[in-house]
């Protein structure tokens, strides 16, 4: 087993050393991620390149809507990218945001705003015309005390952009 995660850990290290600059990103992308962790809901996404690597930071401004609260978040976050192969690129990230839930149902839940942490991990696909593909799981630890919401939920989303 200890031969088996070593093996591991040092053909994942090689892959993320050797390749970090063999496509570049965009300069800016704006899109769609549409997705869900407490509702679902569509956020409308923009990506800017930052420095000579291959890092970004990206900004969604979105909406959730559950059976009994909508959410309205708005997120930025920090991403490293990584080539694997043939338009194929792997992200991670991290970054926090503020939200404002708006609850239908009587007390004891409330509207109220809030904050929150989040990382990111997801997978992109850069087509040859200038659009751009992305799978992504972000988790969020919210900073709340509000029975609508857990303090921590997955937010699994697709992502679809424009690439300029």
């Amino acid at each position: 087993m200890k031969k088996f995660l070593v093996i591991a850990m040092v053909a994942l290290g090689s892959a993320l050393f050797t390749n970090v600059n063999a496509q570049e990103i965009a300069d800016n992308a704006l899109g769609l991620r549409i997705g869900g962790n407490d509702g679902f809901g569509p956020e409308i996404s923009y990506q800017r390149a930052v420095g000579n690597d291959n890092n970004r930071l990206e900004f969604d401004l979105g909406w959730r809507n559950s059976k009994h609260y909508d959410i309205v978040k708005l997120v930025g976050l920090y991403q490293w990218v990584w080539n694997i192969e043939g338009g194929f690129n792997w992200y991670a990230g991290a970054g926090a945001g503020f939200a404002s839930i708006d609850d239908d149902r009587p007390d004891p839940y409330d509207d109220e705003s809030f904050i929150f942490l989040a990382g990111d991990v997801g997978i992109e696909y850069n087509f040859d015309i200038p659009l751009v593909l992305s799978l992504d799981l972000r988790p969020e630890i919210s900073f709340i005390d509000n029975k609508a919401i857990d303090d921590f939920s997955p937010d699994f989303a697709i992502g679809l952009r424009y690439q300029f």
